[in-house]
């Protein structure tokens, strides 16, 4: 397939491709790995007329220890997080996370930034944010602004992002609960997830069992109220609204989710 005819732009500072985003409104989209965004605009499901590649921008790409917490600039490669040192010891269900990501060409290519903002309940990511209780950063007409990852995804490829903005920064606090895991059922190893589970201490959040990565509130209610693992994960599925498709019918992940939980708190606890 052949995207629609665009115009594109390279930005080569942050201002720049926010005063580009100003210039062109609601006929510009932020281009960053890729990897989402131009299979879309093959399949011309997203037809922006305007691309700002912010891609190159170097000043959003970095994982910095900020004390309490772990700032990651919204560009960084999916790699570089999967291969850092500063991640894996502070931040290791991310870092496993970005590691399962695609294949190696797209966790080169694709960053943390380009993931959220796409905002596909498939995705890794999303759910491991959400597991850590993440805050993102954003710059936009409006200032810079900052969004809990619980209010940051709307609804399916959805986020609070407002029309110019752009997602800057993640900000993730450093757990502390030492438990985690990181569960996924697909296909082949490149594929999206069947059904994803991200645990970090008694936190957990699903991946492909809503419109949006979600937290299982029934089953860290469950936990706090002194359940066993196994009791804890039948509760996997309460609450969600997995969809049926040529991968899963609805029952079926809702079971791969009890399935997946169980494993995924069974290793956060013998990691603590």
């Amino acid at each position: 397939m052949i995207p629609a005819p665009f115009t594109y732009r390279r930005a080569s500072s942050v201002d720049e491709a926010l005063g580009l985003a100003g210039e062109y409104g609601d006929d510009a989209k932020f281009l960053a790995g890729g990897h989402s965004l131009l299979p879309l605009m093959k399949l011309r499901l997203a037809v922006p007329e305007v691309l700002i590649d912010v891609g190159r921008l170097r000043e959003l790409s970095y994982i910095q220890d900020a004390g309490d917490h772990i700032a990651i600039g919204a560009l960084t490669r999916h790699h570089d997080l999967e291969h850092s040192a500063l991640a894996a010891r502070e931040l290791p269900l991310l870092a496993c996370a970005a590691g399962h990501v695609g294949d190696p060409q797209v966790r080169h290519r694709g960053t943390i930034g380009g993931s959220l903002a796409h905002a596909d309940p498939a995705s890794d990511l999303p759910a491991a944010v959400l597991a850590l209780d993440a805050m993102l950063v954003t710059r936009g007409p409006s200032g810079v602004r900052e969004i809990a990852a619980g209010d940051f995804f709307l609804s399916l490829f959805e986020t609070a992002l407002e029309p110019g903005e752009l997602l800057t920064e993640i900000r993730v606090p450093k757990p502390a609960a030492a438990g985690w895991s990181f569960q996924k059922f697909t296909k082949r190893a490149i594929d999206w997830a069947i059904v994803g589970v991200a645990v970090q201490g008694d936190a957990v959040a699903l991946v492909s069992m809503a419109s949006t990565p979600v937290r299982a509130v029934a089953v860290e209610r469950a936990l706090a109220g002194g359940a066993s693992v196994a009791e804890a994960a039948s509760h996997a599925a309460e609450g969600t609204s997995p969809s049926e498709d040529i991968n899963a019918s609805h029952g079926y992940r809702e079971h791969l989710a009890r399935v997946l939980v169980g494993r995924a708190l069974d290793e956060s606890h013998a990691r603590s």
